[in-house]
């Protein structure tokens, strides 16, 4: 019988208590695929240099996970990304799986979270079942990475796609791109807003998450939110632990393309 491998890659994250988002998605697309070895990579080399140094657990690359699978006679490895949007991290993850073509008999990648309409609807719908209802005076701001690639136009159409289901209130932000804060708390000036909730666009309640997003620090997202009068209220949780986001990468990963 052939060998098959389950392969789970993520950018990672050192904070272990946000880990289990990553482990829920693990977990869920274990179960989804029976009959296949689980293996997890990252692709940040900091995180995982930082895990080994710390927790003593060393956490293989990508490419340096498929080495290890085709010297042990795997056949097919099924590759699943937990990234969010096609950025530079996916592609990145995409040229260290293109360079193990003809190494494996069946070597196939889902895609990551945003990847057609249909996936952005289904992620901001699940948002909307968990969020508080909103008073009047409320509004509902999530946080996301932000890039220079392309792809960060995703954040415009997460906000988009809220606004399609009806909720004018709630805002797509990132930490590292556009739209940025000012852009956020311009649009709240408009509205008569006293009170805030701010949550992750993240897979893990990670380092943007604990610092930028909630942190006490003069910078953070809390802080500034604060200082400008408005209340907030802080909800850490990754976008890793609802179901509903394993189900699609549950999808992703059947519907995996062959490399």
């Amino acid at each position: 019988m052939s060998k098959k491998a389950l392969m789970v890659v993520s950018f990672g994250t050192t904070y272990p208590d946000a880990r289990r988002a990553i482990e829920n998605l693990e977990e869920r697309l274990c179960a989804a695929f029976p009959g296949y070895d689980f293996y997890r990579a990252f692709t940040s080399r900091m995180v995982a240099r930082k895990i080994e140094k710390e927790e003593g657990v060393y956490i293989p690359s990508p490419a340096e996970l498929l080495g290890q699978l085709a010297d042990a006679g795997y056949e097919e490895v099924c590759c699943q990304s937990l990234h969010v949007i096609f950025g530079q991290e996916y592609e990145k993850l995409m040229e260290q799986l293109r360079a193990f073509r003809g190494r494996f008999t069946r070597l196939s990648a889902g895609a990551p979270l945003l990847w057609d309409t249909q996936d952005y609807l289904r992620l901001t719908r699940a948002l909307l079942e968990r969020m508080p209802r909103l008073a009047e005076d409320e509004a509902f701001v999530f946080m996301g990475h932000g890039t220079e690639h392309p792809a960060n136009a995703a954040y415009a159409l997460v906000e988009n796609c809220f606004r399609y289901q009806g909720a004018e209130r709630v805002y797509v932000g990132t930490v590292e791109g556009f739209p940025h804060l000012d852009y956020v708390l311009a649009r709240l000036s408009r509205r008569e807003v006293t009170n805030v909730h701010l949550a992750p666009l993240m897979i893990v309640a990670g380092d943007h998450a604990q610092n930028d997003l909630a942190g006490e620090e003069e910078g953070s997202w809390k802080s500034r939110l604060e200082s400008e009068g408005y209340g907030t209220e802080v909800h850490l949780t990754g976008l890793g632990e609802l179901d509903e986001v394993a189900d699609i990468f549950i999808d992703h990963c059947k519907q995996g393309s062959p490399l």
